[in-house]
């Protein structure tokens, strides 16, 4: 068993409702006189939904115990994405309905850990951020470029987000897997 305040981000149960889901943020909130909860941002790792929701410090629920290997994203057909196991090559199929809007972030070749649950591959798993490449957006207004204005943009894998008015076709950013927020323009390394 594990209480709201032993939350932690990846924490997975089962909730009150029999659903298993993944803790995305959590935070301990007390307001004067009131009691303590934990304000906490889920996901249903059978559905790919988003929910939020609080707990009293009290509360328990069945911590799960999933197995997490990893995977290739292939392709997909338009109803399943279809993944290949990096150790057996195997190919296994997931419902698109069942990744979610995740399935916005997938590009062919893309290593994703698959979600294992008493032997059955029920998800995926994407890291808290991915860089994008962005191929169209409108051009940003020379001498803008200290303001906080966000302009609309599409990346390679046809997901739109808000970017910085300094950002351009063709540049590479950062976009958060959880919230679908760009988070930086992205530079490559140098190698040396």
């Amino acid at each position: 068993m594990i209480t709201s305040t032993q939350f932690k981000e990846g924490s997975i149960f089962v909730d009150e409702n029999g659903q298993i889901v993944e803790v995305l943020t959590f935070q301990h909130h007390r307001k004067s006189q009131a009691r303590a909860v934990i304000r906490v941002k889920l996901q249903n790792l059978d559905t790919g939904a988003i929910i939020e929701t609080s707990y009293r410090p009290e509360d328990k629920f069945k911590e799960v115990m999933v197995e997490k290997r990893p995977k290739t994203y292939m392709y997909n057909d338009g109803n399943v994405a279809y993944f290949m196991d990096n150790v057996t090559f195997d190919q296994t199929g997931l419902p698109i309905s069942t990744i979610g809007p995740l399935v916005q972030f997938l590009t062919e070749n893309m290593e994703v850990e698959g979600l294992y649950l008493d032997d059955r591959f029920f998800n995926i798993h994407l890291p808290a951020n991915i860089v994008m490449t962005v191929t169209e957006t409108v051009q940003g207004v020379k001498g803008d470029t200290v303001s906080n204005v966000m302009k609309p943009a599409r990346v390679s894998t046809g997901l739109k987000v808000k970017v910085p008015l300094f950002v351009n076709e063709g540049d590479k950013i950062r976009v958060d897997t959880r919230t679908f927020e760009y988070l930086e323009r992205y530079t490559e390394p140098k190698k040396g």
